[in-house]
This record gives C-alpha cells, sequence and structure tokens, in this order.
C-alpha cells in the first residue's frame, strides 16, 4: 500500500503521526506544494491512500480521474471545501477526516487571531522592523478597551473571539444570516443587523464557513462602510473577502489596516499585490498549525488509515 503525505511543510508528519508504524505500507511524504493538476496526478500516480493537509491541495472531478487507484483520501479537519465528494463517491473513494485540536474547546486559530489584532492595532511589526533599524516609538496604537469588535460569524470559533474581546472591555456585536438575538445573548453579545456591523465596528474579525452564500461576502460595499480607523482581521477564509477591494481600501487610507492568515490562492503568489498593502500583518495560514492540533491531526490520520485497511473506516466525510 502506498501513501503520500501531501504538504507537510515543516516536515513533521512523521513526527506527529506514527505512519512507519503502518504494516506494509511505503510512505511518501511531500514538503512543497505541488502546482497544477498534472504536477498533483504526477505525484500522486500509483498511491492507494493519500493524506491531505486541510484545503492546500484541490481534489476536483479530473483528478480523480487519473487517480485510479487511489482508494483512501484522508483530509486534516472535519470540513475540505477541495474536495469533491460526490466524485470521489463515484470514483470509489472513502474520504474521512480529522478532528482539529482535540476537543471541541480547541483554540488556536481563536489565539492567532487575537495575536493579529493586538498586531495590527499596535502596529507591533512595524515597531519592531523600525527598532531593527535604530528607530524609537513610530507609531501610536489604538486603545481595544471601549471601542467594538465587530464579529462576521458567531459559532465556535466566533465565540471563543467574543469572549476574549469581552475581557477587553470591548462592546461585542455580531451578524450572521442565521444568528438570531437570542443565541448571540446567550455569549452577551448584541446581534446586529448587517450593514450595521460594518458601519459601527472598530474591529471587524470574519468567523464564516466558506459557501457559495459566504464567497465575496465582504466586498466594495461592506468595505466602503467601514469607519476609516476600522481594521479587517480575516482568519477564515480567504474567498470570503474581495481582495481587489481590500488592497484598495488600504492603499486608498479607506481601511485603517488589516491583519490576514488566510488568501484566495495559498501559498500566497509572490507579486501579490496583498504584499504591497500598507498597514497590514500578513500570516501563512498559522490558525491550525501547533503542535496540539498537528498531534491530533496527523494521529487521527494514521487511525483513519488503519481502520479503513481492517474495514471499519472512522469520521467518513460525505
Amino acid at each position: 500500500m502506498k501513501i503520500v503525505v501531501l504538504d507537510d511543510y515543516q516536515r513533521v508528519a512523521r513526527t506527529f503521526g506514527a505512519f512507519d508504524t503502518i504494516a506494509g505500507a511505503e510512505v511518501v511524504v511531500l514538503h512543497e506544494h505541488l502546482g497544477g493538476l498534472n504536477e498533483v496526478a504526477a505525484a500522486l500516480s500509483g498511491a492507494e491512500v493519500v493524506v491531505a493537509m486541510r484545503e492546500r491541495t484541490a481534489f476536483p472531478a479530473e483528478l480523480f480521474d487519473r487517480l485510479p487507484e487511489l482508494r483512501l483520501l484522508v483530509t486534516t479537519g472535519m470540513l475540505n471545501a477541495a474536495i469533491d465528494l460526490a466524485a470521489a463517491t463515484a470514483h470509489g473513494v472513502t474520504v474521512c477526516g480529522t478532528t482539529m485540536g482535540g476537543s471541541a474547546k480547541s483554540s488556536n486559530t481563536a489565539e492567532l487571531t487575537w495575536a493579529l489584532i493586538l498586531a495590527v492595532r499596535r502596529h507591533l511589526t512595524t515597531e519592531d522592523r523600525a527598532l531593527r533599524d535604530g528607530l524609537w516609538q513610530t507609531t501610536i496604537g489604538s486603545d481595544l478597551a471601549g471601542s467594538t469588535l465587530g464579529l462576521l460569524g458567531l459559532g465556535r470559533l466566533g465565540t471563543q473571539v467574543a469572549r476574549i474581546g469581552q475581557a477587553f472591555d470591548m462592546r461585542v456585536i455580531a451578524w450572521s444570516e442565521h444568528l438570531t438575538p437570542e443565541r448571540a445573548a446567550e455569549v452577551d453579545v448584541t446581534r446586529v443587523p448587517k450593514d450595521e456591523l460594518f458601519a459601527t465596528s472598530d474591529v471587524l474579525s470574519i468567523h464564516l464557513k466558506l459557501g457559495e452564500r459566504t464567497t465575496g461576502l465582504v466586498g466594495a460595499d461592506e468595505l466602503a462602510a467601514m469607519k476609516p480607523s476600522a481594521v479587517l482581521i480575516n482568519t477564515s477564509r480567504g474567498p470570503i473577502v474581495d481582495e481587489t477591494a481590500l488592497v484598495t481600501a488600504l492603499t486608498t487610507g479607506r481601511l485603517a489596516g488589516a491583519g490576514l492568515d488566510v488568501y484566495d490562492t495559498e501559498p500566497l503568489p509572490q507579486g501579490d499585490p496583498l504584499r504591497g498593502a500598507p498597514n497590514t500583518v500578513l500570516l501563512p495560514h498559522l490558525g491550525y498549525v501547533t503542535e496540539g492540533a498537528y498531534r491530533t491531526m496527523f494521529g487521527q490520520a494514521v487511525e483513519d488509515i488503519v481502520a479503513w485497511r481492517d474495514g471499519t473506516p472512522l469520521r467518513v466525510l460525505d
């Protein structure tokens, strides 16, 4: 049985997952991101099992057509918009997932969200670079206490972010299509209309799943409605935000800043306009990248493979 593990950027898959203990398996771990369909198909040729890291590599129907020996696809996480599940089923491929941090209380992405909020509002990366260049106190930060934290989405992650905002003595408001005032009140958050969320937030943080209704949800009109002093934080999915409109808002001073961990195309290409946008803190999709999450994801990936081989697949996505 040939197993290919994709996108192990940090070269830790074998450290956090006991792949080499799977009896009778040839394990190939790839450390560089694969580009187009042809490159992916060539790298996975002959593989019966593939382990994909989150949504880094797309698995459209055409790719399944070119991988006739593939029988099990394991994705880290229990959702993966980059996998055509219908095509997988049609080709007889079982798709299994893993949890992200060992429990529903895992807060790795919420923690990184606050790292971005603080970095943008207090200009931490700018001051770090300035100090190294011999300068001292070149910016003025913005207070969090008394300001408004707006949450686009109030699920598990949004709720975690809300509680930290409340600890900073911020007013917390939220909107999503199906959020009710009663649900928001359960966590001491005020549910507001969408236009009010954008117009009144000092920090707007996105915590929605990517789908047809949320793709492009934050566009030019929404960004134009925000305060010029406001900042946008996205640790959810890149396509929720119109990146062209965001770059325009940042370069024209229409928006004070942005902290981003996700992008339309990942890895973010060299020369992408976001790389040159002012007042930004850009991270390479680190929200889930912690020792605890990796131990869970790679460990459960091995469990998925062994269980599938034994005829009792775990955590099947459908």
